[in-house]
């Protein structure tokens, strides 16, 4: 017999487990749908005296009480938190921990990290407590910004909303603390693809290099999908119990890393083109790349009435824009990072002032933060005096491609080009966090914007590439002007991982085509 302990995300109670609950329970499994404290039926009055150490502390008393086999637990969103504290103090009662479509935290990591809401995110990580230690429970209408409702009933979304609970703040801020006792416990991965997650994303991630996603190939992680939105208790009760009793069994996909041909994981790999070193100056979260024979700006003392010398002349400008989303506490940052640098050293190699930023895309809900820091980064760059305030190109990469929607729906004068990388060009499945305008494939071509130069990668991820040719259909309905620099046997992120002379001719030519744009 299995027996099964259900943690949900925030401001639920073991009530939004019940027709899951039902159907394992009709396998001959045990079931325990969690209501944890300070939530539902167990509300108080101030939820400032209830952390995650409190959750943590209820679950194992529950554990405790169970008798024997082992347990399965099942965290969802941030009931995941809880479930590791408690797996890591009771590791030899736990068979196997089960991720329902939540990545996991680490030692250390608080839950407030992985909020999807940017505004609650903002407010408690500044320190702003919400009434009397709680957090509201999202507005009707506004679910899926914790996670794609997709699949879930209208009556189903209605009880949701009825019976949300507001969170106790100190379950978000307070950090996860783990031994490691449970390190070696078996993981499911259970993927909700219509929130954007899948086998093949895994795949990808793994892929890319970095350590942490190589490490989602050990032999103990299997993976799961589930074709349904980030609620799936709600919208497929059935199939969620069926993927779970599978997942007890130790069935499911085990994704698989290749031997690194570097160590280093792939945002730390060299630039492909050999570029020289060239003036920086760095102005909050904005750096400039100068051409070498252009001053300082502590060097630039003239008159208002004394014209620059032919090497001073104002200089256009490439803005280029990283993709995400980005850990707000990775370092390097992307602005220091080889890509970045390689990029923005070889446009001022070439003649233009090549810019920077560090923009806040943490997570799929922060683009308007992100779209933010652009506007203020493209501001600040075309009131510099050695920069051509007229002659100003972005160049985005990635999910970052989303970002350019803004300036292609309202295109300035001095927006000469817009450059984009394999780029992701409408919001990915699952992606329902966010907002309506970061839709590049909704407004090409449907104002008299600036030329666009656009890289593919032939070997891009598919759901990336979809994006790109409903990009590419609506630009040739409406004349836009798009040329295209294809890398046929070019990965995500090529000049980074095939230093090939096919990706070396593909930036050259893309460089080249933008700086020709500016006059350059």
């Amino acid at each position: 017999m299995t027996v099964f302990v259900l943690v949900s995300g925030p401001f639920t109670g073991g009530w939004v487990w019940e027709e899951t609950v039902s159907r394992l329970r009709a396998t001959g499994s045990e079931a325990y749908p969690v209501t944890l404290p300070g939530l539902g039926d167990r509300r108080i009055d101030n939820g400032s005296g209830i952390g995650l150490e409190t959750h943590i502390q209820d679950l194992v008393r529950l554990i405790d009480g169970i008798r024997p086999p082992r347990i399965v637990l099942v965290g969802h969103g941030y009931g995941l938190h809880p479930v590791l504290g408690a797996a890591d103090r009771r590791p030899e009662r736990v068979a196997r921990i089960v991720s329902l479509d939540t990545g996991l935290p680490e030692d250390g990591e608080a839950a407030l990290r992985s909020v999807p809401d940017p505004e609650v995110r903002a407010r408690l990580a500044d320190g702003a407590g919400e009434d009397h230690g709680w957090v509201a429970p999202p507005e009707p209408g506004t679910w899926s910004r914790w996670g794609s409702t997709e699949g879930v009933s209208h009556e189903a979304l209605e009880r949701l909303e009825s019976l949300a609970a507001p969170q106790p703040v100190g379950t978000l801020t307070q950090r996860l603390r783990l031994t490691g006792a449970a390190a070696g416990l078996p993981i499911t991965g259970v993927l909700c693809t219509a929130n954007g997650n899948s086998v093949d994303l895994v795949q990808m991630l793994v892929d890319s290099g970095p350590p942490q996603f190589r490490a989602l190939a050990d032999d103990r992680t299997r993976f799961l999908d589930l074709d349904t939105g980030h609620w799936p208790m709600l919208s497929a009760p059935g199939e969620l119990a069926e993927l779970l009793c599978r997942a007890a069994a130790g069935e499911g996909h085990r994704v698989t890393a290749s031997e690194p041909v570097d160590e280093r994981p792939t945002h730390l790999l060299p630039f492909l083109l050999d570029v020289p070193e060239v003036p920086r100056e760095r102005r909050g979260r904005v750096d400039l790349h100068l051409p070498a024979d252009v001053q300082p700006q502590a060097d630039l003392h003239l008159p208002d009435d004394l014209h620059l010398p032919d090497a001073d002349r104002p200089r256009p400008a490439v803005v280029f824009v990283h993709g995400g989303p980005v850990a707000p506490d990775q370092r390097p940052t992307p602005r220091d990072t080889p890509f970045l640098l390689g990029y923005a050293r070889y446009a001022a190699s070439l003649g233009a002032v090549g810019v920077t930023l560090d923009h806040r895309l943490y997570g799929i809900a922060d683009f308007a933060l992100a779209a933010e820091d652009l506007a203020e980064a493209v501001a600040l760059v075309r009131a510099d005096p050695r920069v051509d305030e007229e002659r100003i190109a972005l160049w985005c990469f990635s999910a970052g491609g989303l970002l350019a929607a803004d300036w292609l729906a309202a295109p300035p004068p001095w927006l000469r080009c817009v450059a984009a990388t394999y780029p992701v060009l409408a919001p990915l499945p699952g992606w329902g966090a966010v907002e309506s305008r970061f839709r590049p494939v909704d407004v090409v071509g449907t104002a008299d914007g600036p030329p666009i130069v656009l890289t593919r990668a032939g070997r891009e991820h598919p759901a990336f590439a979809a994006t790109v040719e409903e990009f590419l259909t609506a630009a040739a309905s409406k004349g836009a002007d798009v040329e295209i620099v294809d890398v046929p046997h070019g990965h995500h992120s090529f000049e980074l991982v095939d230093p090939t002379e096919e990706s070396r001719a593909a930036v050259e030519r893309a460089m080249r085509a933008v700086l020709a744009r500016l006059g350059s």
